[in-house]
């Protein structure tokens, strides 16, 4: 079979896009993100523009996007900042794109509601703010099995041997508002007993914490390893490391399952799986568990 020749591929296509919002940006810059994975080939430039709020801040913005032409996609509920934008896109010859306005419309017209138009509302400091804050509260304070006192309270505690991303899907589970805490299963070092020990005392499947075991597979799991090292097989200090021995690696996942099928607990693979998608997959589980219809409800 014929060798292809990369020399010939044609470089990315860079290119400008920019994005307005009248609040922090976090919701247009993941849409952005999720659309833009889709085409390969470019190298887009992101103009980044949060808290627009007014004219003047505006203004700033079109003179930018002037000297800069790309696409433009936005978030902004107030009606004359969203005329003012669009018409001078217009002018300028670029598209601009309202994101969310398809969804509002269409959440609009099933409940039979009008949308408030105010900007930054899901940022609002109400309960869900700080119950999200809270949880990264303890996100923190129960990362890595340093701590046992309190594991009760969490919603999910997830399992694992070491490089599993335990720690950055607790993270992003908190930023959903779910407590959720991690243990490590470490060769040669038994699991807390305090909590096998209340494992027994909560008895029913659905009393206390769900806890999720977390695997992968040892090829990727030694790279990653590897790669936190920046070791390689050539490097005398990490010889004998048994925490890349493949060996070693493959016993320990072994045994990982092993004690996961022992208790009963729900098993992701994260080998092929984003941090985003291994904490969706626990929620579902959580929702699943407490019979719950909707995602809402997973934060008490």
């Amino acid at each position: 079979m014929a060798r292809m020749d990369h020399s010939t591929a044609a470089p990315p296509r860079p290119f400008y896009i920019h994005l307005v919002s009248d609040a922090t940006g976090t919701t247009l810059q993941g849409v952005a993100e999720a659309c833009l994975a889709q085409f390969d080939g470019i190298a887009p430039v992101e103009r980044f523009w949060p808290l627009v709020r007014t004219e003047r801040q505006l203004t700033r913005v079109i003179d930018d996007i002037r000297d800069n032409p790309g696409p433009v996609l936005f978030t902004v509920v107030d009606v004359e900042i969203r005329k003012s934008l669009q018409k001078q896109c217009k002018e300028l010859g670029v598209p601009c794109m309202p994101v969310l306005d398809p969804i509002i419309k269409g959440l609009s017209s099933y409940l039979g509601l009008q949308a408030k138009g105010i900007p930054g509302l899901q940022h609002a400091l109400d309960d869900a703010y700080f119950r999200r804050m809270d949880a990264v509260d303890f996100a923190l304070s129960f990362d890595d099995g340093q701590v046992v006192d309190g594991i009760e309270d969490a919603d999910v505690v997830l399992v694992g041997v070491s490089r599993t991303s335990k720690t950055p899907t607790c993270i992003f589970l908190a930023r959903q508002g779910i407590r959720a805490a991690n243990i490590p299963l470490v060769p040669g070092v038994p699991f807390p007993e305090k909590v096998l020990g209340m494992m027994k005392d909560w008895g029913g499947e659905k009393q206390g914490p769900l806890f999720v075991g977390l695997t992968e597979s040892p090829e990727r799991l030694e790279a990653l390893r590897r790669n936190r090292l920046r070791a390689n097989d050539d490097d005398h200090r990490h010889a004998d490391n048994t925490y890349l021995d493949p060996d070693k690696i493959e016993t320990e996942i072994r045994e990982a399952r092993r004690f996961f099928t022992q208790h009963g607990w729900p098993v992701i693979d994260v080998t092929r799986r984003s941090v985003e998608e291994t904490a969706a997959e626990i929620q579902m589980l959580l929702q699943k568990r407490r019979g719950q219809e909707t995602q809402q409800e997973l934060i008490r």
